[in-house]
């Protein structure tokens, strides 16, 4: 599969087809797609909206361009990104594992606390800037994890989600 094909197939025939697989060639191609998207749309906010490091009046600096199509690009990413768990032979929610221990490890350190306090006990001691980088190693350990997944060769065959794709 080439570029084009890739990011055919993603925006056009499976936008947001979350069942099936899809190969390696697939994937990855999409994901340049979306990387140069997302530069190209960066640059033409800069052009039209200019490089000032002044913010607007509510604090934040003129984008249009470049959110739009990280919105769009969103869910297809999303979908490719699952077909290709699913081609490894990998649920496709272990797409976001990274995700998930994030926001489980802030509802247990923000909603403890927050909800320790307003019963009036005393906070729990400080998570610290060590137990920050410990959770911050955690992430970094778990994206490397599921890029080295998205890497893997498909599994041979049909598996339980479906036929090998065709190249």
């Amino acid at each position: 599969m080439d570029f084009q094909t890739s990011v055919k197939t993603c925006l056009m025939q499976k936008y947001v087809a979350f069942s099936g697989r899809a190969a390696r060639p697939e994937f990855w191609w999409f994901a340049l797609f979306v990387f140069l998207g997302g530069l190209v749309f960066g640059v033409l906010d800069a052009l039209v909206f200019g490089t000032s490091t002044e913010p607007d009046p509510h604090g934040q600096a003129t984008r249009i361009f470049a959110p739009l199509f990280q919105l769009a690009t969103l869910l297809p990413f999303l979908a490719v990104g699952w077909r290709r768990m699913h081609d490894t032979g990998r649920p496709g929610w272990w797409l976001l594992l990274p995700v998930l221990v994030s926001f489980g490890l802030g509802l247990i350190f923000t909603g403890g606390m927050l909800g320790m306090m307003s019963h009036g006990a005393m906070p729990m001691p400080g998570f610290g800037l060590g137990g920050f980088a410990v959770i911050w190693l955690i992430q970094i350990a778990l994206f490397i994890l599921v890029v080295w997944w998205l890497t893997r060769p498909s599994q041979p065959g049909p598996n339980d989600y479906g036929p090998q794709p065709t190249r």
